[in-house]
């Protein structure tokens, strides 16, 4: 049993009962200048779920007037990264030239390929006002013949992403496919997104579509299979296994997952590639300016020293 699952009475519980629960990852807090984290994936006793090799849950922060956030441009390559927010706004800006707020609801879908440069900071306005700001960023490592890929920047309002309601559970389906339902953000490998809130007393079946699968609960307590789990906490399911989400109290959460990699990833920094030399070289490049610059957006975050 790992060190967290020691620690956390929940681990403990799913796996003296049998319950169709792998693993209980605890995130961990990390704080980003003003703004703090919780890094949920990677782990040290889950690396990935599905493609999933990177889950920050962000915030929730509050901004006073005048104050905001300033991620300054950095680089990317071998992902795509999905955010998604529950409050506040971000400006995203790129190396191709996009300029995009995001809401919450709405969906960025940003693919690095074989590299993109992006920085996310408060827009003007928000800025001058203050805000909460409280989301969602998740990285998704592309297969091995798509890592050198072109990048791309794709943005999914709100309105476009289906939903559905049943049993006290309100379902949106934010990427691939689930519960019957096609997302219109295509991705790179069998995978799928979905944000759910669930009433008091309401339920969802989470069936065995997809080999690996994880419920992150935002808010509230769920129940499954007779085991209770509080809110930040990723619940990996085992494989094969359908189970049905109650929740006495009412929950939000999202449940994410797909196909195992085709090959194991190397994380480094914002890289993320199957073979070392990938990232050497990006570390190379990003150091000596080949990555591109973002329009509007001239300061950047050098690489680190280790």
């Amino acid at each position: 049993m790992s060190r967290l699952a020691d620690a956390d009475p929940e681990c403990r519980q799913q796996r003296d009962t049998g319950v169709p629960v792998e693993t209980v990852i605890i995130p961990n807090m990390r704080d980003i200048g003003d703004f703090s984290v919780r890094r949920v994936l990677p782990a040290p006793e889950r690396r990935a779920v599905g493609p999933f090799v990177f889950f920050d849950h962000m915030g929730p922060t509050t901004f006073a007037p005048g104050n905001g956030l300033d991620i300054r441009p950095h680089p990317h390559i071998g992902l795509s990264t999905l955010t998604y927010l529950y409050e506040g706004s971000i400006l995203h800006r790129d190396s191709l030239g996009y300029k995009q707020q995001i809401t919450p609801g709405a969906v960025n879908w940003m693919t690095a390929g074989r590299g993109i440069v992006h920085s996310e900071r408060s827009g003007e306005r928000v800025r001058e006002q203050g805000q909460t700001l409280m989301g969602l960023q998740v990285w998704v490592a592309l297969p091995k013949a798509l890592e050198q890929c072109a990048a791309q920047f794709m943005h999914y309002s709100v309105s476009s992403l289906p939903e559905l309601e049943a049993d006290g559970a309100r379902i949106r389906v934010v990427a691939g496919e689930c519960f019957g339902v096609h997302a219109r953000l295509e991705t790179h490998s069998p995978l799928f997104y979905a944000d759910i809130s669930i009433a008091p007393s309401g339920r969802v079946k989470i069936a065995a579509d997809y080999t690996e699968r994880a419920i992150y609960l935002m808010a509230g307590t769920i129940e499954v299979d007779g085991a209770t789990f509080t809110e930040r906490r990723m619940v990996v399911l085992k494989p094969s296994a359908e189970i049905i989400v109650h929740s006495a109290t009412g929950a939000s959460f999202v449940v994410l997952g797909g196909e195992p990699l085709d090959g194991p990833r190397h994380l480094w920094w914002n890289f993320v590639a199957s073979d070392r030399e990938l990232i050497e070289q990006a570390k190379s490049d990003w150091r000596d300016g080949k990555f591109g610059h973002v329009p509007g957006d001239h300061d950047f975050i050098p690489l680190p020293e280790s």
